[in-house]
């Protein structure tokens, strides 16, 4: 049996660790990776395992439209070179770590818990006077910052990883605010 890794919303950075699993220090037999891999510019995918599996797979037995395109490989690497560059996988664990301090400093019953890695993170919203997670992103919409709900009750938070720490407390004091305004 295969352990494989879905890392396409979770890898390259975005967790404040290069992979997810990387905070629980294991080590999958194969890894999914996608998203950050092209850098919000170019649909990029990729598949990592060890020559054990990939041998295993013979020439003709598995195909993809797209696969090999050299464009999108090289879209990758120079990807891989800005995460490295700008020091993303720090950036994302101090701002994420910031992010969600901020947040659970917001005085409202509505805020049921706060919860996340790096600078992906959600916000549990409890319903309130028949206001909940869709309403509160109404109004975060009309206050200047776009999220959107998930299964209802959570609101996801998966901000660029070149965010920075000024734009991480405007979109902080925006929650605030419309959380507050509810």
């Amino acid at each position: 049996m295969l352990f494989v890794a879905d890392e396409v919303q979770t890898g390259i950075a975005r967790t404040g660790k290069m992979l997810a699993v990387d905070h629980e220090g294991i080590k999958p037999d194969m890894i999914i990776l996608g998203k950050a891999l092209g850098g919000g510019v170019f649909p990029v995918s990729a598949v990592l395992c060890n020559d054990n599996i990939m041998l295993n797979i013979k020439p003709g037995e598995h195909g993809s439209t797209f696969g090999g395109n050299p464009i999108a490989a090289r879209v990758a690497v120079a990807a891989l070179e800005v995460v490295k560059e700008e020091n993303l996988v720090e950036k994302a664990a101090k701002l994420g770590e910031i992010f969600r301090n901020e947040i659970r400093k917001i005085d409202s019953p509505m805020i049921e818990l706060v919860r996340g890695k790096g600078l992906l993170n959600a916000v549990i919203i409890k319903p309130m006077n028949g206001k909940e997670a869709w309403d509160v992103c109404l109004k975060m919409a009309e206050n200047g910052l776009i999220a959107k709900p998930t299964h209802g009750h959570i609101i996801r938070f998966a901000p660029p990883l070149t965010i920075t720490e000024e734009q991480v407390m405007e979109a902080v004091a925006i929650i605030k605010k419309s959380i507050l305004e509810m």
